[in-house]
């Protein structure tokens, strides 16, 4: 396995979108490439194959792309974080501020076992909104979040200060323009 590899190169930087004065990070060249994708998920293996790991909950919807490999090769299950109205059946719900308004993520009770230790996951981590409402519908469930994995982080928009107490890792990230 290739130990390094130029993420940077494969993700794309599309200024002001998806308005003006936003530089939007597009892992879509990731996934474009699959060497650049199979490094990702290598990756993610190596950082955890020696922890504690019982399942990968993944933010819809470009998490799960990252977080069904993971899954499959760590041989743990992998919980779907959706949007409102989209699970059948009973679910918990958790509703967050967005920078315009809010939104409400859920996830199958089924899912969640009390106890269990659960890595939550997206492709990026901007404010670390959407992860918090991850971490609070798992803990409904009485499921310990160990960590927050994601492939891009963005640090200087300060989520470490609304993920705190939670171990955060990326495979890169970007201090801004």
């Amino acid at each position: 396995m290739k130990s390094t590899y130029s993420l940077d190169d494969a993700i794309r930087k599309i200024p002001d979108f998806p308005k003006p004065g936003i530089l939007f990070y597009d892992i879509t060249g990731i996934l474009v490439n699959p060497p650049a994708f199979k490094y990702c998920i290598d990756r993610m293996v190596e950082m955890y194959k020696n922890e504690h790991v019982d399942a990968i909950a993944a933010i819809e919807s470009r998490g799960f792309i990252f977080a069904a490999p993971f899954a499959e090769r760590m041989g743990i299950p992998l919980i779907l974080i959706r949007k409102k109205g989209k699970l059948p059946g009973k679910t918990w719900a958790c509703s967050y501020a967005l920078e315009y308004g809010k939104a409400e993520i859920e996830v199958h009770q089924a899912d969640v076992t009390p106890g269990m230790r659960v890595l939550v996951m997206d492709d990026l981590i901007a404010t670390g909104g959407t992860l918090n409402a991850a971490k609070n519908v798992l803990e409904q469930g009485q499921a310990q979040v160990i960590g927050f994995f994601g492939v891009v982080g963005l640090p200087f928009l300060n989520y470490d200060a609304v993920l705190k107490d939670v171990p955060v890792r990326t495979l890169i990230e970007y201090f801004g323009e």
